[in-house]
């Protein structure tokens, strides 16, 4: 009966034990990066602004918001159909990417306290679903800038 008891111990014991190592991997959560970030140089009250998030993890993400000490309301829109729509949240699929790009998804910036000029930097924080918040710096670029012609 000891010898059961004893096997049986040991072996709800390394149960528990490889349940508790799954729980701590990091595998499973969405693994981000930003890249190709930039904003156009403002010539109202408002801009826009690009970048692409990838996602190298094997689960999906979604971006929620966006904030920045530029503007207090900063929007997420879609173009579909050659018009443009607020979102609350995008979609960034696993080992996959989310790409925000003139004539398609972008964020806009309205009300700006400043008008940024080209050269300098724009700070933003991206909110996720499941991923801790990522801050990025934004480069002005010239008005006309769009990397997708180069």
């Amino acid at each position: 009966m000891t010898r059961r008891t004893t096997a049986l111990s040991a072996a709800v014991a390394l149960a528990a034990a490889l349940a508790l190592t799954g729980c701590s991997s990091d595998s499973g959560k969405p693994e981000l990066k930003v890249s190709g970030a930039y904003m156009p140089q403002p010539v109202t009250d408002m801009a826009g602004g690009f970048l692409t998030i990838e996602n190298t993890g094997d689960t999906a993400d979604k971006l929620t918001s966006v904030t920045s000490p530029l503007s207090d309301d900063v929007t997420m829109h879609e173009t579909k159909n050659q018009k443009m729509q607020m979102v609350k949240a995008f979609d960034i699929p696993a080992n996959g990417e989310l790409k925000l790009d003139r004539g398609g998804n972008h964020l806009m910036f309205m009300e700006l306290k400043k008008k940024p000029k080209q050269g300098e930097k724009v700070s933003v924080e991206l909110h996720f679903e499941k991923a801790d918040p990522i801050t990025v710096e934004l480069p002005v670029e010239a008005t006309n800038h769009n990397p997708q012609q180069h």
